[in-house]
């Protein structure tokens, strides 16, 4: 919708184009045909909701669109099944977080260990001695 600053360019605009004498009259005109394509539109609504019966009494044009329709008569079906399924989803990720964490932990311990280890063995001079060494592969 616009704001205040459209309105305002608009009305400069037709000012500009029109001149000020044309203003109201080309505003009425305007406003009869809004008021004309609103009384079609809810003319052409209330036909069809007395043609469809009483089981359509509720309609609204906006509803034959076709994302409304298929959310309002086929997804609000299911629904309930997607916020289980969702549910379902979000315990998994929890727990597969909670799995990373601890894996995390384990990771970290095993390094302090490590480090700890290589520190009383004498350090990188003993671990370089221990790997067997191929001049050839290489």
């Amino acid at each position: 919708m616009p704001g205040i600053q459209e309105w305002i360019m608009l009305a400069v605009l037709a000012t500009i184009m029109f001149g000020p004498e044309k203003i109201p009259e080309l505003s009425r005109k305007a406003a009869r045909i809004v008021y004309f394509l609103r009384s079609v539109a809810n003319n052409a609504q209330n036909q069809l909701r007395e043609e469809l019966g009483p089981e359509y009494a509720d309609l609204d044009i906006r509803d034959l669109h076709p994302k409304t329709f298929i959310q309002k008569h086929i997804l609000d079906d299911i629904q309930h099944d997607l916020d289980g399924i969702k549910s379902d989803l979000s315990d998994v990720r929890s727990d597969l977080d909670g799995n990373l964490k601890d894996a995390q932990m384990m990771g970290e311990d095993l390094k302090h260990e490590l480090e700890s280890a290589q520190g009383h063995d004498g350090g990188a001079s003993r671990a370089g001695a221990d790997v067997p060494f191929d001049v050839d592969a290489t």
